[in-house]
Formats: structure tokens, C-alpha cells, sequence
């Protein structure tokens, strides 16, 4: 029979240091996204990449963001030493975001700032929300679906800006608007597929009969996102 490690006090540490890390990123990076869209439009923040180029706070951050996604792997560590089921969504939804991310950077992907400040926003959430979780203390079950709601929401957003960028790049061309059409299509297809496996999550978690007596799925194994994104609380 294999031992099942409980490791409580390492699952404190790991949640915390991502929801400081979240809040920091997204304290780096909103800023730099709404002085974008007051200062110079929608066409702007998703077609060029200045907040790489120019803005080297934003440029770090976006680079920290990228590195993050491989340490955050050790999600996964944490679910098989603690003998929770390792669902789809959850192996998806990293391997995903883990490609996805270091592809855009590697193209100055410029819609990618909208990705990066709604993951960095919902994380600091997320993460925090674990981390309490951790800790033993039980936040109000409003809390995890409101974590949930966000999640979809951000789907929703990623998926709208994918569909700007597209219209820009028809109009202007890559000269004009720096994204490549397989980068829209790669994002816009892992965004949707995101939104229905959440929304999924959603009705069996909190609008089944089941859940409405209480018996709901466990955030943890239930993933999300996504962040993470990602859906998981102990």
C-alpha cells in the first residue's frame, strides 16, 4: 500500500509564495495595461508589444510569468504524494498554458499582456484562497465560486481578445498588429476548450442536486486554472 503524505506545512509555503508572487505580478503588470487602454486604446494593447519593448518593469514580469509556468508544476507533485486523483483538467490545463506561454513569448506575442494580467489578478485570488485552505481556516463556499466565476470570465475575456486581434490583423496586417494567425488560433482554441471544461466543473460542483447537498467535487482534484489556472483548495 503506498504511503499518502499529507505535507500540510510544505502546502502552506507553496500557496503562499504563489499568491504573493500573483499579487506582485499583477501589481507589475495592471498598470501598464490601463495606462495602454486610457492613454491609447484597444487596438494598441492588443496589437503592440510595447509593454516588452518599452516598459521594462512589465517586460520583467512578463518574463517571470513565463518561468513560472514550469515550478508551477509542482502542483502535480502535490496531488500524486497525497494520493488525490490527477484528473484531465488538470494535466491539460498546465501542459497548455506551460507551451502556450514560453510559444507567445517567443514571438512577442502583444494580445498576450491581457493573458498575463488576468492570470497574475486570478491567481493572487486563487492562491490565497489556498493557502487559508491550508492553513485549516474555511472561507465561505461564495468564495470558491466566485474563484470559479472568475476563471469563466476570464475564458470569455481571452476569448474576445482573440477575436480583436483577429479583425486587427485583417485590417493592418503583422506590421500593424504583431500577433500570428496560429498563435490566435492556438489561443483562442485553448481558451474555449478552458471555458467549457470550467463551466463543466461549475454545474457539478454547484448546481447538481448533488452539490446542493453538500456533496461536491473536491476543488483540488477538480483543477482550474486556471487559472489556472486552476480550481484546487485543500
Amino acid at each position: 500500500m503506498k504511503v499518502r503524505f499529507e505535507l500540510r506545512g510544505l502546502l502552506v509555503i507553496w500557496n503562499t509564495a504563489l499568491a504573493m508572487f500573483s499579487i506582485m505580478g499583477a501589481s507589475r503588470t495592471a498598470p501598464e495595461l490601463i495606462h495602454v487602454l486610457r492613454h491609447y486604446g484597444l487596438f494598441h494593447s492588443v496589437c503592440v508589444p510595447s509593454y516588452i519593448e518599452q516598459d521594462r518593469v512589465c517586460g520583467f514580469w512578463t518574463w517571470l510569468f513565463v518561468l513560472s509556468k514550469l515550478p508551477e508544476l509542482g502542483d502535480t507533485i502535490f496531488i500524486v504524494l497525497r494520493k488525490q486523483p490527477l484528473i484531465f483538467l488538470h494535466w491539460y490545463h498546465h501542459i497548455t498554458v506551460l507551451i502556450y506561454s514560453w510559444f507567445s513569448y517567443s514571438e512577442y506575442t502583444s494580445s498576450a499582456r491581457w493573458f498575463i494580467v488576468m492570470n497574475y489578478f486570478v491567481h493572487s485570488i486563487m492562491y490565497s484562497y489556498y493557502a487559508l485552505r491550508a492553513m485549516r481556516f474555511k472561507p465561505p463556499r461564495v468564495i470558491s465560486m466566485i474563484i470559479t466565476s472568475l476563471q469563466l470570465t476570464q475564458m470569455v475575456v481571452g476569448c474576445a481578445i482573440n477575436i480583436w486581434a483577429h479583425d486587427f490583423l485583417k485590417t493592418s496586417g503583422r506590421s500593424g498588429c504583431q500577433i500570428s494567425p496560429i498563435n490566435i488560433k492556438l489561443s483562442i482554441a485553448m481558451y474555449f476548450s478552458y471555458f467549457v471544461l470550467f463551466a463543466r466543473f461549475f454545474y457539478k460542483t454547484y448546481l447538481t442536486s448533488n452539490a446542493r447537498k453538500g456533496k461536491t467535487v473536491s476543488m483540488r482534484n477538480s483543477d482550474s486554472l486556471a487559472q489556472n489556472n486552476k480550481l484546487k483548495a485543500q
